[in-house]
């Protein structure tokens, strides 16, 4: 059995953000926020990375992040081109945004062969989440069904005190599996609830304590052979629909192998505060936090010239 891979999704504009959060410094000595999780993985047995970025980002990559990792960890690119669609279809005039989250973990589907965890590039996770994650996918593997894992977080310790954010939320049966999970693309705080809309005007209590995805999952390399069976079934739809703006969300595809019993998808459930830079205002919070755990000997005040395997 091949040893885990973390594939890294950092192709994301930032529209919110409204620049390249992926690489912006953000720790005590200029980190960006993906060294943490990176010396999390690394720590936790993680031995070779794959970044998901846009080609033309490829050089500040390598020269920010990937060549430093590169003395503790094997890297690899993948790269999400809004042109990598499947044969007969054609990329829509004007289309400029990212295919999605779902699109991006595609772009791996020649590079990974085995057992591999996904992340955001501008989330910040906790070590306890790449412990978890690591030893579900070493000790587990596909039988009659595909065995699949997400790291959960209490919603409450993901929202930005700044705007909205978008959100997977998880129902959870008694024995600790995903049954369900549902896009909320439009969560905020509003008069002491946490609330989402779908169209501006109505809005939905969550119920206080829900598990949500922040796009932390452990799968098999069947994953990577489910999303290609199923990404033209998406383009089928949102090139009719929503052509510009249509996002093939990796979350989507989980639930509908969930509602076709292909899969199951247990939910690892961490304490830990997630913090992540959403808008610009965020990034102060999160680099003190950041900085409080440096300073209280949490993770080593020269990261990477500190590193140990």
């Amino acid at each position: 059995m091949e040893k885990p891979v973390l594939a890294v999704m950092a192709a994301g504009i930032g529209s919110r953000y409204k620049g390249l959060k992926q690489i912006d410094p953000i720790g005590k000595n200029g980190e960006i926020i993906i060294d943490f999780s990176l010396y999390d993985a690394l720590q936790a047995g993680f031995r070779k990375v794959v970044f998901i970025i846009k080609k033309e980002l490829e050089e500040s990559f390598r020269e920010i992040i990937g060549d430093k990792v590169s003395r503790f960890m094997a890297v690899e690119y993948a790269f999400q081109e809004l042109d990598d669609l499947p044969e007969g279809y054609l990329l829509p005039a004007g289309r400029e945004k990212p295919w999605g989250t779902g699109h991006a973990v595609l772009a791996c589907r020649n590079i990974i062969k085995g057992p591999f965890a996904v992340i955001n590039a501008d989330d910040y996770y906790g070590r306890k989440a790449f412990q978890l994650i690591y030893e579900y996918l070493v000790n587990t593997q596909d039988d009659d069904k595909y065995r699949y894992a997400m790291v959960g977080y209490t919603l409450e310790n993901t929202i930005t005190e700044f705007g909205h954010v978008a959100r997977g939320v998880c129902v959870v049966n008694n024995e600790g599996y995903l049954e369900s999970i549902n896009e909320r693309t439009h969560i905020e705080k509003r008069d002491g609830k946490t609330q989402y809309t779908e169209d501006g005007e109505n809005w939905v209590t969550i119920p206080s304590g829900s598990i949500v995805s922040m796009n932390f999952w452990g799968f098999t390399s069947s994953f990577l052979k489910e999303l290609e069976g199923k990404f033209p079934l998406f383009l089928d739809k949102a090139l009719k629909e929503n052509p510009l703006k249509g996002e093939y969300f990796l979350p989507s595809v989980v639930d509908s192998l969930l509602k076709e019993g292909k899969a199951t998808v247990k939910v690892l459930h961490t304490p830990d505060k997630w913090y992540g830079v959403t808008y610009r205002e965020d990034k102060p919070l999160v680099a003190a936090a950041l900085t409080h755990m440096q300073e209280s000997g949490v993770y080593p005040e020269k990261l990477w010239e500190d590193a140990c395997i």
